[in-house]
């Protein structure tokens, strides 16, 4: 059986539309018998001797000059023989075929084992990039990212939105003080509840054993409370204050909010206004963030703290970023996995300039 290149679709006669849309999936019906089949899908059936040739030309010539002439045809094909091998039927994202609405953003709809192009239901929408190929936050893909390494390895990334909602019952004391100092700030006569009820900071006795009561915030916890009007700092070494922007979401700074920010803004620049965002607004919905330092992630969070000694685990790593952040997929691969490897959830917190977050999840998938 062969096919035959009609503008950007090979059609094909004969019993194709029985042979290999009804019963298998392929195309898109073209009138009578024929059907209409996107290149890769002609690419796959040649390579499977289902199709004999393309206008003359066996799966080696078809192949070459599809890749030469479309971009990333050798990624998606690469993609679709493994999802086909896996069982799925797809289709690809152009307009005109099945179950593509609108303009996609995506290479590939995938269909749950055992239905087709015309049941309604999805159960992917796949993109696709090489490893060395970067992505803009705020472009992921709200479904599957395929990323093809060097070796033609597929890696499939899960993508979707995330909402925290935490169930700490916390409210700290409406009368702390704490000194500011170098890049943190110390909270010397602290509540015990401060942080064996909150989780705010790391007192100084869990490494001395000598000072019980003070407590050592990091500049974002010291930031959030002053913010709050729940903390007056003390600023032994003031470097000037400085103006809040918009972090503080429209509070005047007052107790010493401005000059841990501008204390903040010196240590590591403009990171600690999205930073600080973020912690404040995870806090708002009772979940309790630290430091991810160790995972090398922005934060760790703990959805429920009902008391530090009886502390579970952390279920999330947060990086903060911008939405024109550019991911490179083996960045992107790395956080994924260490996250999974500690079993918690990579989330991404985009934050932009109008104080809005888009929180992403990724995660590794094996369809």
């Amino acid at each position: 059986m062969d096919g035959y290149l009609r503008g950007d679709v090979v059609r094909v006669g004969g019993d194709a539309r029985q042979r290999f849309h009804d019963s298998r999936g392929y195309g898109r019906p073209a009138g009578g018998n024929e059907i209409e089949l996107s290149r890769v899908e002609a690419a796959h059936l040649l390579f499977r001797g289902d199709l004999d040739a393309v206008d003359g030309r066996g799966f080696r010539e078809f192949f070459v000059s599809a890749t030469a002439e479309r971009e990333r045809f050798a990624l998606r094909f690469l993609v679709y023989v493994d999802l086909r091998e896996r069982g799925f039927y797809l289709s690809p994202a152009r307009e005109g075929w099945p179950g593509v609405q609108g303009d996609p953003d995506y290479d590939y709809v995938v269909y749950p084992r055992g239905k087709g192009p015309y049941d309604g239901v999805a159960e992917y929408r796949v993109r696709i990039v090489g490893e060395r190929r970067s992505v803009a936050a705020a472009d992921l893909p709200r479904n599957v990212l395929a990323v093809v390494d060097e070796e033609s390895e597929i890696t499939y990334l899960d993508v979707d939105r995330y909402e925290f909602e935490g169930r700490t019952d916390y409210d700290p004391p409406e009368s702390l003080e704490a000194e500011l100092l170098d890049d943190r700030a110390i909270c010397w006569d602290a509540p015990d509840d401060l942080y064996e009820r909150g989780f705010y900071g790391q007192p100084f006795s869990a490494r001395t054993g000598t000072i019980d009561d003070a407590l050592q915030l990091s500049l974002v916890e010291a930031a959030a409370l002053a913010a709050q009007g729940v903390l007056t700092i003390g600023d032994g070494d003031d470097d000037g204050g400085g103006d809040d922007g918009d972090i503080a979401d429209g509070e005047d700074g007052d107790g010493g909010f401005d000059a841990v920010v501008a204390r903040g803004r010196a240590v590591e620049g403009e990171r600690f206004d999205r930073r600080l965002r973020v912690y404040r607004a995870l806090r708002e919905r009772r979940v309790v963030p630290k430091t991810g330092f160790k995972f090398g992630a922005d934060f760790r969070t703990y959805a429920e703290v009902e008391s530090v000694e009886n502390l579970g685990h952390s279920e999330c790593l947060i990086r903060v970023v911008t939405p024109d952040h550019e991911f490179a997929p083996r960045d992107l691969a790395l956080d994924v996995r260490l996250a999974g490897g500690v079993r918690k959830r990579m989330v991404f917190a985009l934050t932009d300039a109008n104080g809005g977050i888009d929180w992403i999840s990724v995660a590794r998938l094996t369809p």
